[in-house]
């Protein structure tokens, strides 16, 4: 710096050719002016802000043009495990052309929500899919698997198309008795909110007449809804439908405000995630918990009368770990169950893997096979079976079904798929689990 005070720049001479030898390998480096322009900045001209602008206009679009590349969304995406996937992709798809309204990247996410927990600028995907979601289906470009199960919502109140009649025939297998409001009526305290998937398909049922059995067994006053109850709906709403989950919303709260409850209980991690979060946003307030957080608090009255033995891996599900925090109550049911040896996958809890049923993922299993190389629930059952396990323990109704067929096409059979409320009713009642 000169006496004056003021720095000078430094004149510059570029060399058309410039080779420097190194002193100790001898090895040649090209520095030449165009190399070392290289290395200057210069603006971007290669993306167009356009697409950005359309899906910020919507609201909860506005974060997707925070990313800033980083790329920390990518490794924990459980789609791009078997894909090629990711918020930043998705964000650079955008920038170069992509119109993410219609384009097939648009329906593969899962909402599964591992990416907003590593991502520094909030980018959140939970909010930005639902809300294009939401302008492709009116616009009528949906994969016609998603689209008959809103059909199936919006006629029979379930994702499964079934009558309304039949949603408590479960409760004559429970061998216990299980209340229905619309026939007796009186204030109870536990609301059991069955949902879809335990109160129709074959193998959720077996765990909702467990569950009754364990309620029974300690004294808990409980009753459901019986044919009056509904979806809660919030799949549907991360799937794009958000008028008829606004729809459903009021019908649910009007058959609930018929009835006296002190809390509503559900096994469903997306129905509690909907109680908790979306309803109250909607000024509809309710004590809700997860049926493992109620099992959790009883824990020291069940009376086991057998043991399992068995080796046991966990399964988080994404809407009750994740989205709501919840990793401890179902663990310390397990480590509960005499003969359980819990074994942690490598991603468990926070980190864990996703089944790939959320946000509208469990109905577009065949549309998503067309680009990924293997479902998410047979990634995640392969990482179940390296720990040696001898059952997979899960604690939402989408699970046993995804993961029972998903060890049967990746040819791990042995590995028993188990809901945790199945597992203490054997306990309990000192049956085989391999029975």
């Amino acid at each position: 710096m000169p006496i004056g005070g003021s720095k000078q720049p430094p004149v510059i001479t570029e060399l058309e050719e410039a080779i420097v030898v190194s002193q100790l390998s001898g090895r040649e480096w090209d520095v030449s002016g165009s190399t070392s322009r290289m290395l200057g900045s210069r603006v971007l001209t290669d993306y167009s802000s356009a697409g950005f602008a359309k899906i910020a206009a919507l609201e909860g679009g506005e974060s997707l043009e925070f990313c800033y590349g980083c790329g920390k969304c990518v490794p924990v995406c459980p789609v791009d495990l078997v894909s090629e996937y990711g918020p930043r992709k998705i964000h650079r798809g955008v920038q170069t052309g992509l119109d993410l309204f219609r384009a097939d990247e648009l329906w593969m996410c899962t909402t599964c929500g591992n990416c907003l927990r590593v991502c520094p600028k909030q980018v959140n995907m939970i909010e930005v899919m639902p809300a294009v979601r939401e302008v492709a289906m009116a616009d009528g470009t949906i994969p016609e698997e998603l689209q008959q199960v809103m059909e199936k919502t919006f006629r029979y109140g379930n994702a499964l198309g079934e009558n309304p009649r039949r949603r408590h025939a479960w409760t004559r297998g429970a061998d216990v008795e299980v209340r229905v409001l619309a026939n007796d009526p009186r204030p109870v305290d536990v609301l059991f909110y069955v949902e879809d998937y335990w109160s129709y398909h074959p193998r959720g049922q077996q765990a909702a007449q467990a569950f009754a059995r364990i309620l029974a067994s300690l004294d808990v006053d409980f009753a459901i809804l019986g044919a009056e109850e509904k979806t809660l709906g919030d799949s549907q709403r991360l799937a794009g439908e958000k008028g008829l989950f606004e729809a459903l919303m009021e019908e649910v709260v009007e058959v609930l405000s018929k009835y006296q409850f002190k809390r509503i209980v559900t096994p469903d991690p997306h129905g509690f995630n909907a109680l908790r979060k979306v309803y109250p946003k909607h000024g509809h307030n309710f004590e809700a918990l997860h049926y493992s957080q109620l099992l959790a608090s009883m824990v020291d009255r069940m009376e086991f009368q057998g043991r399992l033995d068995a080796k046991v891996t966990f399964h988080d599900p994404c809407y009750l770990g994740r989205h709501n925090g919840e990793y401890e109550a179902p663990r310390k049911l397990l480590e509960a169950i005499p003969g359980v040896d819990l074994l942690e996958m490598g991603r468990c809890r926070e980190n864990s893997y996703c089944c790939g049923g959320g946000g509208g993922g469990m109905w577009l299993d065949g549309f998503n096979s067309n680009h990924v190389s293997e479902r998410l629930s047979e990634r995640r059952v392969r990482e179940a079976a390296d720990t040696g396990a001898d059952i997979l323990a899960v604690a939402c109704p989408y699970e046993v079904s995804r993961f029972e067929d998903a060890a049967k096409s990746t040819g791990n059979e042995h590995l028993r798929v188990m809901d945790i409320a199945e597992m203490l009713d054997i306990a309990m009642r000192a049956q085989d689990w391999r029975s």
